[in-house]
């Protein structure tokens, strides 16, 4: 069985740690510097292999006795952004691969420069954008002669909007501001250019539904490094309802949170409820030349809240939890393959979805599910159902 660390109890946290440990692949290490936070997760899980441990992974020192007292095969860090680079020093040191689910430009370089010369493999950026849609684009990128632009467009959102900003909080606070208030890369007349976030907005429909969609950071990931040169232009904004971005540029540049975010922090978790009834929106599209035709190709998939071990996750805890599992799995299952700074568009869109963990990106789901569950009242309180059953 692969050993694995992963770090962190929250949202996204809880669910790979029970894909893992549920495949009877994986013997799973839980930390968290709230210990209680992480038994829940296990109590709520019950497998055999998946154990809990107080743990402050901010802490080099305690993350490397840690890893030191209980030896790994991988570091999965699904803690904030800014943890990150102590904790992919500690992996290098403790010969242990590392993947985060980082949206932080400067972070990943700093694990970049990290990697350097190292046997082992440092997998940033994994999760769904940047990540999966990373993976997604430079599949299509694979099919045409010559590139001339490359869109790349993620959404994660409620299903039944009903409040100004047409939101709900369904991943990271923190890493959604810094998403919104970060500069952005973009490659514009075949040149790698800083623009603004919250710019360059756009109306894009999909089925039949119209969004908006505008540039924020992280998302595009190592794609522009490696494809860049070979195309006109390449960008990745963010899918949300008409209206949201005219909001939050009233907030972060108006108001000027964006200079107070932990102020704004705290107006948008008191304020902006969580759902778990929630969709995600994968949007890739390329044009380029074909057998000297100017075509367009598009990876389209709408991912909906599933069942998995008896409870309901969000979309974005699906989605999210399934992109770094699928690339931990092909990591660990392909010993020696991959060493030093692994970027996401290394990986196969085909091994992705072929893979155990990655099928759950599967399309065909629907709104149903979710809206079936929160109807029964099992969705509410259903890690503590499930514990009380036990």
């Amino acid at each position: 069985m692969h050993r694995v660390l992963i770090l962190g109890a929250g949202k996204i946290g809880a669910l790979i740690s029970g894909l893992l440990a549920e495949s009877d692949s994986y013997r799973v290490d839980l930390g968290d510097v709230d210990g209680a936070a992480a038994e829940a997760v296990v109590r709520a899980h019950g497998a055999g292999n998946l154990t809990a441990f107080p743990l402050d992974a901010s802490s080099g020192d305690a993350l490397g006795k840690h890893l030191a007292d209980h030896p790994v095969d991988a570091v999965i860090s699904s803690l904030p952004y800014y943890c990150n680079v102590n904790v992919a020093a500690a992996a290098r040191k403790a010969g242990s691969h590392y993947f985060d689910l980082t949206e932080d430009v400067e972070v990943t370089r700093a694990v970049r420069a990290i990697a350097t010369g190292a046997a082992q493999a440092f997998v940033p950026q994994c999760g769904l954008a940047p990540g999966f849609i990373s993976i997604a684009a430079a599949e299509l990128i694979t099919h045409f002669d010559e590139l001339r632009a490359v869109k790349l467009r993620v959404g994660a959102l409620p299903q039944h909007p009903n409040n100004v900003l047409k939101y709900s909080l369904t991943w990271s606070t923190e890493g959604l501001i810094n998403e919104y208030g970060n500069p952005c890369q973009a490659i514009m007349d075949g040149r790698m250019l800083e623009v603004a976030p919250l710019e360059g907005l756009e109306e894009i429909e999909i089925d039949g539904t119209l969004y908006e969609a505008f540039n924020t950071s992280g998302g595009l990931g190592s794609l522009a490094e490696t494809h860049g040169t070979e195309c006109e232009s390449m960008n990745y904004k963010t899918i949300r309802y008409p209206g949201h971005c005219d909001q939050m540029r009233l907030l972060m540049n108006d108001l000027k949170l964006n200079h107070d975010r932990g102020t704004l922090k705290h107006i948008l978790e008191n304020a902006v409820p969580q759902t778990l009834q929630d969709v995600v929106i994968v949007y890739a599209a390329v044009t380029g030349k074909q057998d000297g035709q100017l075509r367009e190709e598009n990876y389209v998939n709408k991912v909906y809240p599933q069942v998995i071990a008896g409870r309901l996750w969000s979309a974005i805890q699906v989605t999210t939890a399934s992109g770094i599992t699928a690339v931990v799995d092909l990591v660990l299952e392909n010993r020696g393959k991959y060493s030093g700074f692994v970027a996401q568009e290394q990986f196969r869109l085909t091994d992705i979805l072929a893979n155990r963990f990655g099928r759950y990106y599967a399309p065909g789901g629907t709104k149903d599910v979710s809206g079936e569950v929160v109807v029964s009242g099992k969705a509410g309180h259903q890690r503590r159902q499930k514990v009380a059953a036990r």
